[in-house]
Order: C-alpha cells, then sequence, then structure tokens
C-alpha cells in the first residue's frame, strides 16, 4: 500500500507539473504555450505565400503536438482571431457576437508579414525532438515583441491558474523604448472589444479592471450599445438584460441586436422610462460592467511565476536586446566566413595553386598539394585554412575558375568589409541599435492596431440607488402574514429588492428581512419600516415583563444577521407598551396593580434621563411596583416622537407609524 501511494503521488507530481509547463501557462520569452508554438512553427515550415487549408495545418500540427485535433482547431482560430501573426481566409467565427468558426476544412491561414520578421529566426532556434521523436520542434521561438503582453492569456492549470490581460502593440513598443532610456514606464491593458476601461485598481497586473460598454443615449426613449466589455459577446449582453428585465432589476421594451463586424445593440425604452434612467442601471444589473481580475503567472526558467507587467516588460527588453545581439554576431560571423572564403578563392584561383593538384595521385596528396601552395599567402586570410576550407576549394568547377572575375573579387570584399565595419558598429551601440529596430517596428507596423479601449476612471454604480422600486409589501392583522403577495391594509411599502424591512411584534421581538412573498409573524406587528443599513434605527423602549414590572430603555439597532429573530423585551411572556422612534424626552405615568393597605397608587418616569444601551438588555425599572397602566405624557419639545397603539400604521412611507391617540397597549389583551 506505501508503494502504491507512493507510485500515484510521484506520478501525480509529473502529471501537475506537465500540465502546468506544457499545456496551460505560456512561457514568458515568447508568451505563447506549446500547442500555439506549435501551430506557429507549423505555419513558418508550410510557408510559401499561399494560403492553406486549416485542416491541413492542423494535421501537419498534430505530428508535434500529443493531442487531438480539436484542441489544435481551437487554438488556431483563437489566436487568427488576435489579428497578429495568423491572416485570416473564410468564417473564423466572431469574438463579439459569439458565433463559432466554420469546419476546418472550409478556412484557410498564412502567416502575417508581422509574425515572418519577428518570430523566426532558425539559427538562433533551439529545437528539440517532438513527443513521438520523429520530428523536431522548437523549445521557444526567438520573438523580438512582448507576445506575452499583446495575446495575453488565460489558462487553468493544476493548483494554479493564470489570466493575463492584452495590450496594445505601439504602446508596448514606445514603452520598450523608454525603457532603453532609462525613462518612467506606465503601460495599461487594450481590449479588442474596446469599450470603457477603469484602471485605478490594476496594480501593474496583480488587480483588477472594471469594464464598461460604450453605451449612447440616441434620443430620451432609445439607447444604443455600440462596444461591449471583454470577455462578454452580444449574445451574452443581451440574455443578461433580459434576464434583468425578468427579475424587474431594468425596465425596457424591446433589444434589437444589428451587430456584424461592428456592435450595434438598440434598446427601445416603454413609457414612463427614459434613457437617463436606464443606462444607470444597464451598467449595475447586467454585464455593460465587468469586473476583470488579472493574475500574472507565467512560465520562467521551467517554473511557474508571478510577475507584474513592468516587470516582465523589463526583462523582455532585456531578452530583446540579447537576441538582436545574437542576431548581429551571428550575421557578422556570416560576413566573417564570407571574406575569408573570398580571399582564400583570390588566392587558390589568382595563384594558379589549383595546377599543384594535376600530378597528385592519391587524396592525401591533393590536400597537401593545396596546403602547400596556400602557405605563402597565408598573411593575407584573417584566419586558419580548415580542412573544409580545402574541401570547398578543391569543389570549385572549371567554368568559374575559367571565367573568374579578380575585378568583381575585389568588389565583393570590399562590400563585405563596409558590411562588418556597420555591424560592428551596431554591436558597440546595441541599445541604440535596439532602439532602432523598435523605432522601424513602430513605423511599419504601428498604424495597424490603434488603441480600442478608452481610459477612464469611473465609479462603480450603488445597485440600490439606481434599483427600480416594484415590490410593494403589506401587513395582515388577520392572518399575521407580511409580504409582497398579502392584501393587507396596514404597514404598506413600496421597495426595492436590496432594501430591508424591520418588523417589531408586540412582544417585544424582531428580525430585518429582505422583500419577501410571505411571512408569518408570531406575535401582532406593531412597527415596520424600511430600515437604513447605514445609519440603523433609534427606539424608546416601554415595556412590562410577565411579573408586570415596568422598564424602559434606549437602543439603537445597526448590526444584524438577515431574517434572525432579536428581541427587545427579556422575557418571552412580556409586553411592549411604548415603542418611541428616536430619543423620547417624554414622561411616563403608571398606575401600579392594586394591593391591600397601598398608600402610593401611581408614578412617573422621565424617560430623558434613559441611556442607549444593547438591544439584548434589560433596561433601567421605571416603577418599585407591578403596573396596571401605562400612559405616555409627550413633552412639548418632543412632538415628533410617536408611540405604538393597536391601531397604529406607518401608511405606506418609511417613517414609523404617528400614534391614532396616546393609549397603551393592552398587557391583558
Amino acid at each position: 500500500m506505501t508503494r502504491v501511494k507512493s507510485l500515484i503521488g510521484q506520478n501525480f507530481i509529473e502529471y501537475a507539473s506537465y500540465v502546468i509547463v506544457d499545456r496551460a501557462i505560456p512561457d514568458v520569452r515568447d508568451g505563447l504555450k506549446p500547442v500555439q508554438r506549435r501551430i506557429l512553427a507549423t505555419l513558418f515550415r508550410m510557408e510559401d505565400g499561399k494560403f492553406h487549408k486549416v485542416a491541413n495545418v492542423i494535421g501537419d500540427t498534430m505530428k508535434l503536438h500529443p493531442h487531438g485535433d480539436a484542441s489544435i482547431g481551437d487554438a488556431l482560430v483563437v489566436l487568427a482571431n488576435k489579428d497578429y501573426f495568423i491572416k485570416r481566409q473564410g468564417n473564423f467565427g466572431n469574438i463579439i457576437t459569439g458565433h463559432p468558426a466554420a469546419a476546418p476544412r472550409y478556412i484557410e491561414c498564412r502567416l502575417t508579414d508581422l509574425a515572418k520578421e519577428t518570430l523566426f529566426r532558425k539559427a538562433l532556434t533551439e529545437f528539440r525532438p517532438s513527443y513521438d521523436g520523429r520530428n523536431e520542434e522548437p523549445v521557444v521561438l526567438p520573438s523580438k515583441l512582448p507576445v506575452l503582453l499583446m495575446l495575453g492569456a488565460e489558462g487553468i492549470a493544476v493548483g494554479m491558474a493564470t489570466r493575463i490581460l492584452p495590450h496594445n502593440l505601439p504602446e508596448l513598443l514606445e514603452t520598450q523604448i523608454k525603457i532603453l532610456k532609462n525613462e518612467p514606464i506606465e503601460i495599461h491593458p487594450d481590449f479588442p472589444t474596446g469599450g470603457i476601461a477603469d484602471l485605478s485598481e490594476y496594480d501593474d497586473g496583480r488587480g483588477k479592471v472594471k469594464v464598461r460598454a460604450r453605451i449612447e443615449r440616441k434620443d430620451e426613449k432609445t439607447v444604443v450599445i455600440r462596444e461591449i466589455p471583454f470577455s462578454t459577446t452580444t449574445e451574452g449582453l443581451t440574455a443578461s438584460m433580459e434576464n434583468a428585465a425578468q427579475k424587474g432589476k431594468i425596465k425596457i421594451g424591446s433589444i434589437d441586436d444589428f451587430t456584424t463586424d461592428r456592435v450595434e445593440i438598440e434598446i427601445g425604452l416603454p413609457r414612463g422610462v427614459y434613457a437617463d434612467e436606464v443606462i444607470p442601471q444597464l451598467y449595475a444589473h447586467t454585464d455593460c460592467e465587468v469586473s476583470i481580475t488579472s493574475n500574472m503567472v507565467m512560465i520562467k526558467d521551467r517554473r511557474p511565476v508571478e510577475m507584474g507587467v513592468s516587470e516582465v516588460l523589463c526583462y523582455l527588453t532585456d531578452r530583446l536586446r540579447d537576441l538582436i545581439s545574437s542576431e548581429l554576431e551571428f550575421e557578422l560571423g556570416q560576413l566573417e566566413n564570407r571574406k575569408h572564403w573570398l580571399d582564400l578563392e583570390r588566392i587558390f584561383i589568382e595563384n594558379r595553386i589549383y595546377k599543384r593538384i594535376e600530378d597528385a595521385t592519391t587524396a592525401e596528396q591533393v590536400v597537401s598539394e593545396v596546403r602547400t601552395g596556400l602557405e605563402p599567402h597565408l598573411g593575407e586570410l584573417d584566419r586558419k585554412v580548415s580542412d573544409e576550407d580545402i574541401d570547398s576549394l578543391l569543389k570549385i568547377p572549371i567554368r568559374r575558375i575559367s571565367q573568374y572575375d579578380i575585378e568583381k573579387n575585389r568588389q565583393e570584399i570590399a562590400a563585405t568589409l563596409k558590411a562588418i565595419k556597420q555591424f560592428r558598429g551596431k554591436l558597440r551601440r546595441l541599445t541604440q541599435t535596439t532602439i532602432k529596430y523598435l523605432e522601424h517596428l513602430l513605423k511599419t507596423y504601428g498604424e495597424r492596431y490603434p488603441r480600442r479601449t478608452e481610459i477612464s476612471a469611473f465609479e462603480t454604480v450603488d445597485v440600490r440607488a439606481v434599483a427600480r422600486q416594484n415590490i410593494k409589501l403589506a401587513y395582515d392583522p388577520e392572518t399575521g402574514f407580511f409580504g409582497s403577495e398579502v392584501k393587507g391594509s396596514k404597514y404598506q411599502f413600496t421597495v426595492s429588492e436590496y432594501d430591508r424591512i424591520l418588523l417589531i411584534s408586540r412582544d417585544g421581538s424582531f428580525r430585518i428581512i429582505a422583500p419577501e412573498d410571505k411571512v408569518l409573524i408570531p406575535d401582532k406587528l406593531i412597527h415596520a419600516e424600511v430600515f437604513d443599513q447605514s445609519e440603523g434605527a433609534r427606539f424608546t423602549v416601554v415595556y412590562r415583563d410577565k411579573t408586570k414590572i415596568a422598564w424602559g430603555k434606549k437602543v439603537h439597532i445597526k448590526a444584524f444577521i438577515r431574517d434572525r429573530e432579536y428581541e427587545l423585551v427579556k422575557g418571552k411572556e412580556g409586553r411592549v407598551d411604548y415603542l418611541i422612534h428616536g430619543d423620547s424626552q417624554d414622561i411616563i405615568h403608571v398606575e401600579f396593580v392594586p394591593m391591600k393597605r397601598q398608600r402610593v397608587h401611581s408614578g412617573s418616569f422621565d424617560l430623558s434621563v434613559l441611556e442607549f444601551i444593547g438591544v439584548a438588555a434589560r433596561g433601567r425599572r421605571l416603577a418599585p411596583k407591578p403596573v396596571a397602566k401605562v400612559k405616555r405624557i409627550k413633552s412639548d419639545s418632543n412632538g415628533g416622537d410617536h408611540s405604538n397603539d393597536d391601531n397604529g400604521s406607518n401608511g405606506g412611507g418609511k417613517q414609523p407609524p404617528k400614534d391614532a391617540d396616546d393609549q397603551p397597549l393592552p398587557f391583558d389583551e
């Protein structure tokens, strides 16, 4: 059993590592997942200037990719719709509407000129055997572009995920130039679907971005959506609006989707609803505003790492500088080889060294004669003569020797020397060379990729502020039910789904609920109001417990758990005599329960001396004896306070009800 557990654990670790490194997470160097790299490598190998059937590309890519054709086809379509590296012909779907691509046998593709110029250089590419050993595939492409930030990426691996937002290519190149010039940088994402983005919480790729649709007010009864947020489609956006309308969150008359290659969703409004009112509701209740979290996880040195956007761009700029250096050194080596060969060829032909091999009878003698003939002229060469050089000299055709042009040779040597000098100068000024290359890319390709997303700070719409007041609540004293499906005459409200209702019963129990269809109140409802969740509610409470002892307290109801029952009265058999909204300054007059030889029959208590205490606290005793009757005497300064009685009702407003009279709630009713 121990061995089985160990084997399973080891295999799972290997599987997890494979999924993370070789499937789901892109490499920071070329910004590609393995399947994308294999697709581009296959397209480069197939490149002949013509379009290729996507089905053929998929078939050839399967020689490198150890998974099914569907995964390759889907990845190719997604990569092609980025509009950077693959030129499309046919129906590749629509990222705006969400419509899928046609079958691979009906669509065609080829590499763009941007891809051919910036992604490939065989001499600088490291290759490894494919999964079956029959072919070779690139370990990483020598990309001169910050592909990871251009394309963005999404992937889910074992125990981790990545979401890198796409950025604007010209802005990335301009930022790389600033990095090379040691200037401060700032880079923002740019989405292919446009929209308006608030980047205040982007935090260099470690935070989130709020993206809104671009909504225009065509007239007071019509609004039009011109651009949609990234990660949504017009179909999904329309569905979210229909769903919000069904739930009563927004009120719309019609939705007409005229989208083609550009978004155009026209929303008609019904009677009594206007554009200025609906636009904030669309942002609050539909996918017209979404929040996108960025999670910058990538592969670096065969390990997953998390880096910020600026850090990634600095790393890729250093890598670009190294790539250009390697490319220049390779080209310089080729030129030096060319110069060496031109000198060697000139010496071999001009000095008739080839004549020395006429009397040689063996291959060794031939090589020896050539070496002997070259020895007097070795000072004219930049390096030693190798066996490969002699082999190349012996392969020169007789026709070439007979038609050899010494003047042309000298011109070629001069041109080669000039090119060598230029390349050495570029290597000495490597940073400036890199800047010029980036400026070349900007000039050549920058106009093709304008910024699509507008950057603007905006506040998230408060859903409570724009919620429709469309839920009617009422209380039926006969049945004891309260809710939107109750036909009652008391405590009538019109609220939104985000409002909370405070309900207080005669036994002192209270709860705070969301608008519901029907809820049973266990004892008679004596107070109901729309609860202000920011300010809470303040009350002065006068009640008698089961022994008829009178108590008073002032409470501030604020923190609560929805639908949980709380108690204002200590003891289940007590009753509230007066529930006065706010900080009451009234006088409470009490009449004691008659007893033998009783001298004092009544007393008074000033409520102004009470202080605010916890909701669950008993409060302050108002009289030393059991109380038969309680009467409230209003002070002149507290005319705005209200007491509750059997007939109390708030008349449908959001404030507590006014009393019909000053009679107490009968304790023994």
